[in-house]
């Protein structure tokens, strides 16, 4: 029997997993293609940090959206928790951002300041001895920090799957291969193993984005960012807030280990776990936790990132194409972006709107054929 759905989602990240759990709030069936696993790339090994307020574009063209994703973590965490039976420990957390260079000081202090003023956030500048007694273990060799709390963190594997649980969505494991139609319309999923009918093409894909140019013969700059984090045991008392300064961060989970990272590097589609960035972690670690510089090692994480060429995500209906949508390239923002990716992608598809902020994310940013 020929299989057929009525949306075909390429893609089993937080974004595709986020389109159908809100098209399935529409009444609308899905069915998500994914060649390793829900949430088994970025998604799945991604520190999970909801913050609205500071990040490359942010304040900025991603900070309306960001706060509007924000939100919808908030608004969504019981209800999905309890569709999914996946408690994925939305919670808030408290930040403390380290200065470890005079030039660090005066940008803290003035971010400290504007997040101070939103609502739900506080935050503050710290001298070295306030930040000591917040937590004794950070390196005495510091020239102060921010302190914050209001950001929200979540665990960003079981957020996916619970996206996707709660959709009651078909997975289908293989390798898309094409995809075919004719009149401005894409109705069969060609794979390595067969073909899907569909009524609607969400293009899901992440770093591998640019797989569909051919397919579809429209410019998608989504590049692959790499990121190496490491998982770490730490003896003693639980770290209590997450720590970054000095190029290295820490995030503190609910099991007791902390990962810390994080790194950026475009090495192509390279996922391979390096020593090499291992040691520059762990250096860049001791300089502000010297306890967790070597510490013992629990896991090593290694995933790609989904950059545009602006690292805004491109997000709407494909340029030429009647029923074909787009939802990649969240950067490095994907898990706090996944909500409004979601429901912003399929109100688009079902009622033509969104009252979500996203219209300077549309492709036709980025509008090229490739003939």
């Amino acid at each position: 029997m020929a299989e057929t759905t009525e949306v075909a989602i390429i893609g089993g990240g937080a974004a595709g997993c986020a389109v159908a759990y809100y098209l399935a709030k529409s009444g609308v069936r899905s069915t998500i293609i994914e060649r390793e696993g829900v949430g088994n790339q970025a998604s799945g090994n991604a520190a999970g940090g909801l913050n609205p307020l500071t990040g490359i574009g942010i304040p900025g063209p991603l900070a309306a959206f960001g706060w509007e994703c924000f939100q919808l973590h908030a608004e969504l965490y019981q209800d999905l928790k309890d569709e999914s039976g996946i408690d994925y420990q939305h919670r808030t957390v408290g930040k403390i951002d380290l200065a470890l260079e005079e030039s660090d000081i005066d940008g803290l202090k003035e971010t400290a300041l504007r997040m101070d003023a939103v609502e739900g956030f506080e935050a503050h500048w710290m001298e070295p001895d306030e930040v000591a007694k917040l937590e004794p273990r950070i390196s005495t060799g510091i020239l102060g920090g921010m302190y914050d709390h209001g950001n929200t963190a979540a665990d960003s594997h079981k957020l996916t799957n619970a996206f996707a649980t709660a959709a009651g969505t078909t997975i289908r494991e293989g390798n898309v291969q094409g995809l075919e139609g004719n009149g401005g319309k894409i109705d069969r999923v060609i794979l390595d193993d067969g073909e899907i009918s569909c009524g609607q093409v969400v293009m899901a894909m992440g770093p591998w984005s640019r797989r569909a140019e051919s397919w579809l013969d429209i410019y998608i700059p989504v590049d692959p960012l790499k990121g190496e984090i490491l998982r770490l045991e730490l003896e003693g008392d639980r770290i209590q807030y997450d720590i970054s300064g000095g190029g290295a961060s820490i995030y503190p989970k609910l099991d007791g280990l902390n990962w810390c990272g994080t790194t950026e590097d475009w090495n192509g589609f390279d996922r391979e776990n390096s020593q090499e960035v291992a040691k520059q972690i762990r250096k860049r670690l001791a300089r502000i936790f010297p306890a967790l510089g070597d510490a013992k090692l629990a896991k090593h994480t290694a995933c790609l990132r989904p950059v545009t060429p602006d690292w805004l995500p491109v997000l709407g209906q494909a340029p030429g194409w009647e029923n074909v949508y787009l939802a990649t390239g969240a950067g490095k923002k994907g898990i706090l972006l996944a909500p409004g990716i979601g429901k912003s992608v399929a109100d688009l598809m079902t009622t033509g709107e969104t009252t979500l902020s996203v219209q300077g994310y549309f492709p036709e940013r980025f509008a090229t054929n490739l003939a």
